[in-house]
């Protein structure tokens, strides 16, 4: 899968428009004074201006390919408007839906009325551009696209599958799990013999290329992935976990 909220006041009308605000915990909905300070501190002026925008995200809560985005956002502390958008009840394959990514898949970001980004990594590398979570030196940033192409290639494709299999449509003796639990854990493996050597994926500092692993690797065992023999896994999700803006995905 790449893939809500009264007592009348103003604070609940918000909510159910799906918008962050700053009394909820971690919130990337920041008063604009205050974000701008902010994106100024973190990034300097002329980036902050660039960044200076409220994005309007459509995805679905439960699903690793939106929870990355959500998480950039609140690690970038920028402000956004989250709308809940259920795969499972059709609402991706509506017309209006369809008009922002023909695809019919969450998660699409809104930079503006009229521009829309599907595809979670490239939602990422586009936040993350000019930011501490994309490097500066050209040969790093292709480590950061080796390990965002692996995640969708060699990752997600097996332990998010048997998460959804699993998770989402309770088929716990599918066939296909047998399979899907073996390649999961190659890919496991993977990460752990990189990370034996390392504290992130690349470089010495949390970057795109960890929150898109993050994602669906702290969520692995609801998909019946045991991730005790992978101290390195373990040690890095730890790790990422406790960085500003990480949160636990919510399950279905």
């Amino acid at each position: 899968m790449d893939a809500p909220l009264d007592n009348g006041s103003g604070e609940s009308n918000r909510k159910s428009r799906g918008v962050t605000t700053p009394t909820e915990p971690g919130s990337g909905f920041i008063a604009d004074g205050v974000c701008l300070i902010r994106a100024v501190a973190n990034f300097g002026l002329a980036s902050a201006k660039e960044h200076f925008v409220n994005y309007v995200v459509y995805g679905m809560a439960s699903s690793g390919n939106c929870h990355k985005i959500k998480m950039a956002l609140e690690h970038l502390r920028l402000p956004y408007q989250w709308r809940e958008t259920d795969t499972l009840k059709g609402e991706t394959r509506t017309p209006s839906f369809l008009a922002m990514n023909p695809n019919g898949k969450v998660p699409v970001l809104a930079v503006d009325e009229t521009t829309y980004l599907p595809e979670s990594n490239a939602i990422l590398w586009f936040l993350g551009e000019g930011t501490p979570l994309v490097p500066k030196d050209k040969f790093q940033r292709a480590r950061v696209l080796q390990w965002m192409f692996f995640e969708q290639y060699s990752h997600e494709t097996a332990i998010a599958v048997a998460r959804y299999l699993r998770a989402f449509l309770k088929k716990h003796n599918d066939p296909r799990l047998p399979d899907l639990e073996k390649r999961g854990y190659a890919a496991l493996g993977v990460m752990d013999r990189h990370l034996s050597e390392r504290e992130y994926f690349v470089g010495d500092a949390l970057s795109i290329a960890d929150l898109a692993l993050f994602a669906y690797t702290h969520k692995a065992d609801e998909g019946g992935f045991d991730i005790a023999p992978y101290p390195a896994v373990r040690a890095w999700l730890e790790r990422v976990a406790a960085a500003p803006g990480v949160s636990v995905m919510p399950s279905p």
